[in-house]
């Protein structure tokens, strides 16, 4: 038997303002991703920060290091 797991809280917005504060584009983050062997599309990192797309944690790794992330508490801000 299969499970899905449903995504039940978005951190897209402060994906979103992560990326933007780096002050880089959705192209250059997904190139930046590429060039650490994760291969992700422009179109994938707007539907995570629409929260349309789960997030794999090895994604999620990278993006703290690309968007020079303190803490993942940065990724979670103003959730709970």
């Amino acid at each position: 038997m299969s499970y899905k797991i449903k995504q039940d809280i978005s951190i897209g917005k402060n994906l979103k303002e992560l990326r933007k504060n780096a002050k880089l584009s959705q192209e250059e983050v997904a190139a930046k991703l590429e060039l650490m062997g994760l291969s992700t599309s422009r179109e994938i990192i707007s539907q995570m920060e629409l929260g349309h797309y789960s997030i794999r944690v090895s994604v999620l790794l990278a993006l703290k290091q690309i968007y020079n992330a303190a803490t993942f508490d940065d990724f979670f801000k103003d959730l709970f």
